[in-house]
Order: structure tokens, then sequence, then C-alpha cells
């Protein structure tokens, strides 16, 4: 690309880029997938989350370093080609980075629409066009602009939780005392299995942190800036999601939210008695949030691996008015709503997880191997352990594969 172009502008600061990551995350997960987990491991659901998120500490351990090892977009793909030293390995990477990140918007639409229907009775075709093409719109507007909007939804999102653990601790002042409900007997195969196999829908749920990588290019002082944001947006989402999946388990019988469309709708009505008109448009806030982010990240990985020559260079240029990659913006887009017509959200959430673990698992012998061939790192950026890549390793590939061999 001529040097002259347009290129991305350094706007985003580490309020902006935890609640980018924690508008992800939130997006795609407890609001889309509370029931979806619930139906699979009943009341061991919250021990769920809480093991994808020990398997996402160790990932998000590595990420830290990476991104400042190597502050470039489109990180996953740049990282496996330093690390492994495989051009092929790190196209694959960045093609499965983009399959997963437009499957994942997909399953946040398909979410996201059965909330909308609630309260707009439309053709769900018709929903899932318009909102996908609104979002792509909000996503080309410009990065700053559309990460504010998003952050503002993403407050919103969390508020909403937190009613939600506020009436469930107010309904049940004794949900402490039944926290032993929610640990299977030792031995207990079938409930151990039952956490094991739903940890791979519940690890959709903490796509969030590994995006913010993808935005160091536009991020203020990133080698101090992003390994906080992912650790903040890892820390964060871990809590509510043990807590909110704690207070529906233990609050609403396990068919009715495992049937549900709207499981949080369900859950607020339960809880409070009252209209779920207001729990009901945050929701449809959480899933349009999550669309408009997975695509602005999508975007960016194609704009990536266009300026380092894997796919051809237009999908690289920069629009001079939104500082946008426009084209990518469509590609990206327009793929979600073909996606969201045609597959129903528990097997776009499973797929898009088992796509990113093999990212997670790349991206970390990455790591291992810069480390064991003493590359250097530049001074003042985040450094681990070589044990933390190991182990996050390892827990993706158990996540990856344990539930076949069950």
């Amino acid at each position: 690309m001529d040097s002259q172009e347009p290129a991305l502008k350094r706007v985003i600061t580490l309020p902006l880029l935890v609640l980018y990551g924690l508008g992800v995350s939130i997006g795609a997960g407890i609001y889309v997938l509370i029931g979806e987990a619930a139906a699979q491991a009943g009341f061991y659901t919250p021990l769920s989350f809480l093991l994808a998120a020990v398997v996402m500490a160790f990932i998000a351990s590595s990420f830290a370093e990476l991104s400042g090892r190597l502050p470039k977009s489109a990180g996953e793909a740049v990282y496996v080609k330093a690390g492994l030293r495989s051009e092929s390995l790190a196209l694959l990477t960045g093609a499965i980075v983009l399959i997963s990140a437009t499957v994942s918007a997909a399953a946040i639409t398909v979410g996201g629409v059965g909330y909308l229907l609630e309260l707009i009775p439309a053709p769900k075709l018709a929903m899932i066009v318009g909102v996908v093409l609104l979002m792509g719109g909000i996503a080309a507007w410009g990065v700053k602009q559309s990460v504010m909007f998003a952050a503002v939804f993403t407050v919103l999102e969390v508020l909403g939780l937190l009613v939600i653990i506020g009436a469930g601790f107010w309904n049940q002042p004794d949900i402490l005392t039944r926290l032993p409900e929610i640990v299977p007997a030792w031995g207990d195969t079938v409930a151990y299995t039952a956490i094991f196999t739903t940890s791979l829908i519940a690890f959709f749920a903490f796509i969030g942190f590994d995006d913010i990588v993808n935005l160091v290019e536009e991020t203020k002082s990133p080698a101090k800036t992003l390994p906080r944001a992912i650790f903040m947006t890892l820390a964060i989402t871990t809590i509510l999601y043990f807590l909110v999946s704690t207070v529906a388990v233990l609050s609403v019988p396990l068919e009715d939210l495992g049937a549900s469309t709207a499981p949080v709708r369900l859950l607020f009505e339960r809880l409070t008695n009252s209209s779920a008109l207001s729990i009901t448009l945050i929701a449809v806030i959480a899933t349009l949030n999550g669309i408009v982010l997975q695509i602005i990240m999508a975007a960016r990985v194609l704009y990536g691996m266009a300026n380092t020559g894997s796919i051809p260079a237009v999908f690289g240029r920069v629009h001079p008015k939104t500082g946008t990659p426009l084209l990518s913006t469509a590609l990206i887009t327009v793929s979600i709503i073909a996606l969201a017509a045609l597959f129903p959200i528990g097997e776009l959430a499973a797929f898009t997880s088992q796509m990113l673990l093999i990212v997670f698992t790349l991206t970390n012998l990455a790591l291992i191997s810069l480390k064991l061939r003493r590359v250097p790192a530049p001074e003042g950026i985040y450094i681990v352990g070589i044990w933390q890549p190991i182990l996050g390793t390892i827990g993706c590939l158990a996540l990856l594969i344990g539930p076949y061999l069950l």
C-alpha cells in the first residue's frame, strides 16, 4: 500500500477498550446463551462458566504479552507468523479468526432477533437483514464513534445484569448458603461430564478480550493499555457470569430456562414480578452491541491481513473521511446476514468456540516458540512465564478434544 494512504487513528483509551471488550463478551454471552448452557449443565452451569474462565485466564496472559511484542491489527495471524514462522499457518489463523468472528456475530444476531421479535412482530429474515445492515453502517461510521456508541450500550448491559443479580439476592437472601447445590458430589461422572461439555458453550461467552488486540493500532499507549484492558475485561465478565448463572439456576425451573428463546427476559419476570419490557430492551441493546463490535473486529483482521500481504491490498484501504476499512466492513456484514439466516444459535456458538480454540492453541504455541528461541521482547511490555502459554495450550486442547472423548 502507498504510505500516503489514510491509516487507522489512535483514538481509543483504556475505559473505551474495556467497554469494547465487555460489549463483545456480554453481547455474545450471558444474554444469549444462559438458557442454552442451563439446558445442558443444569444446576452446575456456573461451574461451566468458571472452567471456561480458568482456561481463558492463561490465554489472556499470552495475548497480553504478544500484543506488546507484535502490536499489529490481525493480531493472532501476526503472532502465529512470527512465532511459528509459517506463512500458511498465519493465513489459516487469520481465516479462522475471520470465520469465527462472522459466525459469532451471526449467533448474536439470532439471539438478538429472538428478543426483538418479542417486541416487534415481523418476519425473522427481514429482522435479521435490517439489524445487521444497521450495525454494519454504525461500524463503518468511524471507530471512535462506533466504540463510544458501543460503550454506552455496554454500560446499560452491565446495569441490566446487576439488576438481575440484585433481585436474585433480594428475593432469596439464603442464596449464598445454597451455593453447595451448584457443586456436584465427588464421583458424579455424569455431572462433571455435563460441566465439561457445557464449558465449550460457556467459552463462547468470554469471546471479547481477544478482540481487543485487533484494535492495537487505534489504541493510545497500547503497550500499557492492552494488557490492563484484557485482564479487566476477563475479571469483570467472570464475576458477572458466575453470579447471573447462579441466580438463574437457583431461581427458575431449569426446563423453563432451557426452553426460553429470551432467557434473561424470563429471569427478570420471575425475579421481579414486573413487566419485562425494560430488560428486553437491554437484551436487544446487548446483542446489537455485540454485532457491531464483532463487525469492527473482523474488519480490522481483514485490514491487517491485507497490510501483511496475505490477502489483496484492496481490503486494507481506509476511507479518508471515516477512517475505517469500508470494503472489509461491507464484506463481513453481508457474511453475517447469510449465516444468521441459515443456522440456529447453538450450532453457531459451538462452531465459534471450536474455531477459536484452534486459534488460541496456535497463538499459545507461537509464544512458547518465541520464548524458546529467546527472541527479545521490547522494553516495558507485559511479560509472562513460559508455563502460562503451556497451560493455555493444554486447556485449549482439553476443551477442543475432551467432549469427543467423553
